[in-house]
């Protein structure tokens, strides 16, 4: 279990930990008594690509393909891919043998690209001296659901007796108010959360459920809020 920095809305603040939702199983694929496996098989050749094939064949490359298979290589086509290593290409088609420089695109709404300029690490601070704090805001569960897309969420859980008064009572107030209580990082609160280091920013909704003694406070995480587009 990951730790997390919290502070309530009465400023008090706590070191819990926090740790994935356990996602349902996905149907398995297959027929009655028999289940399906997955194999990869080499398609082709680097010889057996358009470009090798026109470099060698130029303008008979159609008369080419009619009377023969110049794309296929027996030996290898069709052959088992096992175990793979990622390789990284650079825009001419080479082999990468230093990790690349990475830059930071900005694109507008339309999908141009506006800008590039150089990859700053950005480190997580969910777990900093500033806690993760209530932003100040609040967003019902109906609305909630119709204004954003939720793309993973986490579970808060206790450490200690302490903790565990601590969250019950966060979860019992969402649960009351039946909302979302937005979260945000840095010292103001207005931060996106980002677990680690590089990792994706996104939104945080706290949504509390109580049984009895029991709670449970799910932390959900967005990085895309829905609009409506004006027709």
């Amino acid at each position: 279990m990951r730790k997390f920095h919290l502070m309530n809305e009465a400023t008090r603040d706590a070191t819990i930990a926090i740790e994935s939702v356990a996602e349902l199983a996905a149907p398995k694929l297959g027929v009655p008594g028999r289940v399906i496996s997955f194999r990869r098989y080499l398609a082709a050749t680097p010889d057996g690509l358009h470009e090798a094939l026109l470099a060698t064949h130029g303008a008979g490359l159609a008369q080419a393909l009619i009377d023969g298979d110049p794309e296929i290589d027996l030996e290898r086509v069709g052959r088992s891919i096992g175990d793979t290593t990622p390789v990284y290409l650079s825009a001419d088609g080479e082999v990468l043998h230093v990790s690349p420089q990475l830059v930071d695109v900005l694109v507008g709404p339309d999908g141009s690209e506006r800008g590039r300029k150089p990859a700053v690490d950005t480190p997580g601070n969910v777990n900093e001296p500033d806690p993760v704090r209530f932003a100040g805001r609040k967003i019902a569960k109906a609305e909630a659901i119709v204004r954003f897309a939720f793309r993973r969420s986490v579970a808060i859980r206790h450490v200690d007796g302490l903790t565990y008064d601590f969250l019950y009572a966060i979860a019992k107030q969402l649960a009351d108010e039946n909302v979302l209580a937005m979260l945000g990082a840095g010292p103001k609160g207005r931060d996106a959360l980002v677990f680690q280091d590089n990792g994706s920013p996104y939104r945080g909704f706290l949504e509390g459920r109580i049984d009895g003694p029991r709670y449970q406070l799910l932390l959900h995480l967005s990085n895309l809020e829905l609009k409506a587009v004006p027709t």
